[in-house]
């Protein structure tokens, strides 16, 4: 079983669009994930273009990879690497923490990822309703 960046089983990151290394939805990974797809981010325009600056396109549709592009909003399986280097220029999107694979601590630390975990919106409207 894999595990998230809390030691529990770790949880579906996105179905639609279909993400991860494997194409299952998870940010599972093995030893033929050379990029190691781990960390289930939420997109930003501003991330998109990051990437993109630096050489990886991921709004442009790939058919034949199964590779839908991104836009703002959409959840997915970033490599490791690419998200430390996002975080490293300013530009790292947010993550679930449920959903991201604990290999990603290899690479950050869970008190620095803490600082982006994605916070639900509706529920922090809910509780100062209350």
């Amino acid at each position: 079983m894999e595990l998230n960046v809390f030691g529990e089983p770790l949880k579906m990151c996105s179905q639609k669009p279909l993400t991860g290394f494997y194409r299952d939805g998870n940010c599972s990974t093995g030893s033929d994930d050379n990029g190691r797809h781990t960390v289930c981010a939420i997109m930003t325009d501003e991330f998109l273009q990051f990437s993109k600056m630096m050489g990886n396109d991921l709004t442009t549709p790939l058919p034949h990879y199964q590779f839908p592009g991104l836009k703002a909003g959409d959840r997915w399986c970033l490599c490791a690497l690419r998200w430390v280097e996002a975080w490293k220029a300013g530009n790292a999107p947010q993550v679930l923490p449920e959903a991201t694979h604990e290999k990603t601590l290899d690479l950050v630390t869970l008190e620095e990822l803490i600082k982006y975990f994605w916070k639900d919106p509706s529920k922090e409207q809910l509780l100062k309703e209350e």
